[in-house]
């Protein structure tokens, strides 16, 4: 839905279900999976190192404020900083999902038919320079740091306000109840936050070179964000909103939910 636009000028973009049926009628079911090796290897570097840095980051905030919660300025900052040092280790992951993935929507002969993640590692490298592996890198950070904030900065900040609604002391750590409100607040803000940075990332590491002009069709962020606006109005940059959405509620709720069990566990364990 992110990428029709690029591959379809001039076309109203179809919805959420229509897509799905679409690729399962022409491509089978395989198809709605196509690159979630990348998804899995990209999660394993990117989404660690996200979460791990910034609960780092803000332990260590906390301990430096004599034990005392941090601000929700100081969370923005530590999530920014978390988020955009992961998406430089997880970027090259990022191109081979959104490669992956726009196949289904090429044209035959425009396809790249990559096997699989480390084919299109491999072939990305010597058909384009490994600089390729990083092409999107400036939106994805910004996406990155969105979606931290969103995500991890507004679930700690919700935390705070939830546990006052629910009169819980959170004296052994979070309710489950608390913890359930503050997950549903962080998936939507996340999705909010980070939407327009990643439909952006998602047309620039999936451009390729016109043959016509012999140039990319964007020259960087700011050059891609100005050609969508006018070319699809502001609407575009939450294009596939409910479909992003649905990714990252789940998503955020399940990670949020288990990081806490995980990390009192832990804990209890070693320390």
């Amino acid at each position: 839905m992110q990428l029709y636009g690029q591959l379809n000028p001039g076309k109203t973009a179809p919805g959420f279900s229509e897509i799905l049926s679409t690729m399962v009628k022409k491509d089978g079911i395989s198809s709605v999976y196509k690159g979630v090796d990348a998804a899995i290897g990209r999660q394993l570097v990117y989404g660690t190192a996200r979460i791990g840095l910034h609960r780092t980051f803000s332990d260590k905030l906390v301990e430096m404020n004599d034990g005392k919660p941090i601000n929700f300025g100081v969370k923005t900052l530590s999530g920014m900083a978390s988020g955009s040092i992961a998406v430089c280790i997880g970027t090259p992951f990022d191109i081979a999902l959104v490669r992956l993935q726009s196949d289904s929507m090429a044209a035959p002969e425009d396809r790249r038919n990559y096997k699989n993640v480390f084919d299109a590692f491999i072939r990305t490298t010597k058909e384009e320079g490994f600089g390729a592996l990083y092409k999107g890198l400036g939106p994805n950070i910004l996406r990155g740091m969105s979606m931290n904030v969103g995500m991890l900065a507004c679930y700690d900040q919700a935390k705070e306000v939830v546990a006052k609604l629910m009169n819980d002391p959170m004296e052994n750590g979070p309710a489950l109840s608390t913890k359930m409100g503050s997950s549903c607040v962080a998936g939507f803000t996340a999705a909010l936050f980070s939407m327009p940075f990643d439909v952006i990332k998602s047309r620039m590491m999936a451009q390729k070179i016109d043959p016509k002009t012999g140039i990319m069709p964007y020259s960087g962020v700011t050059d891609c964000a100005m050609k969508m606006f006018k070319t699809e109005g502001a609407g575009s940059f939450f294009a596939g909103f409910s479909a992003y959405y649905g990714r990252c509620a789940p998503h955020a709720m399940i990670i949020l939910l288990s990081i806490e069990s995980i990390t009192q566990g832990y804990r209890s364990a070693f320390y």
